[in-house]
């Protein structure tokens, strides 16, 4: 089945990325945004969508598959609001950045026809900045688009394998993942660095204030460890709340390692935990090598 019409709900960093990935791609069909009346003006000037639309109920009616690019909350949200308006044929998918609570979400919605009507989706492309004006059409360039089937869902096949097709032209790589693991592993990989990032640059905030001496001091170090702390609380709130005891656990074990950093500084154990740090660092750099 060919996708005539997509319409993206939320035309942000990753909507407004993922409109201007498909042109760029080549798509043929018909690209509808749907946000705030300014955002849609920016995206169409940026020619990222063909037509927009405010109302998410409108936006979606004619097309074939419904993306929605919004914070979780919001998410969640949606398929209960336009869900059951979809066309029969409709495919909806997603960009949370958990997927448990989503899923569950859309199996309440559409019932037995989840496998058919509902795919999750995860794009591990984000960026600390926001917003339409930030959208980039190479931001999935080699980054994994991460899928979570529901039990029994055929992926590859009708519109679910359409939208994958087009997750690998516009340079994403498709990863199926099951639903738990993925908030669990997304927890260590992304919503941990982003909670350290966000704690380190508000402790030293706190201890420090506008310390002109201290600024003027900090090099790549403290840039790139705080570089995170940027991201906006709006799409944090959501993926915590969503997340909250994988995260909490992340958290805790964190916690533990950097009680044993301190209580080590004066010992060997220190050399040991930076060799497993080191071995961790040039094992990953290895792997995106030979992606």
């Amino acid at each position: 089945m060919k996708i005539q019409q997509i319409t993206i709900i939320g035309t942000g960093l990753i909507g407004g990325s993922f409109a201007l990935a498909l042109k760029k791609s080549g798509f043929a069909g018909r690209v509808v945004g749907c946000d705030k009346e300014e955002v849609l003006a920016r995206a169409k000037k940026m020619k990222a969508i063909d037509a927009g639309v405010v109302d998410p109920s409108e936006a979606a009616a004619a097309s074939d598959v419904v993306v929605l690019a919004t914070p979780v909350g919001q998410i969640m949200d949606l398929i209960e609001r336009i869900g059951p308006r979809l066309g029969p044929q409709a495919l909806l998918t997603d960009v949370g950045s958990t997927k448990v609570e989503i899923m569950a979400r859309a199996r309440s919605v559409f019932g037995a026809s989840a496998p058919r009507r509902f795919l999750g989706g995860h794009p591990m492309a984000g960026r600390e900045h926001s917003g339409i004006e930030c959208a980039d059409a190479d931001l999935f360039q080699g980054a994994p688009w991460l899928f979570t089937p529901q039990p029994g869902q055929k992926v590859g096949e009708g519109l679910s394998g359409e939208v994958l097709k087009l997750v690998e032209r516009v340079g994403a790589k498709r990863v199926l993942l099951d639903a738990e693991r993925h908030d669990r592993l997304c927890a260590w990989v992304s919503h941990l660095p982003q909670m350290l990032s966000t704690a380190l640059a508000a402790t030293i905030e706190e201890e420090f204030g506008d310390d002109a001496e201290l600024k003027s001091i900090s090099g790549r170090a403290l840039s790139d460890m705080t570089r995170l702390a940027a991201s906006p609380y709006a799409v944090w709130r959501d993926i915590a709340l969503t997340n909250s005891a994988n995260i909490e656990a992340a958290l805790l074990r964190l916690e533990q390692q950097l009680a044993h950093l301190r209580e080590n500084l004066r010992t060997a154990e220190l050399r040991k935990e930076f060799d497993q740090a080191r071995r961790f660092h040039h094992g990953d750099t290895e792997a995106r090598r030979k992606k």
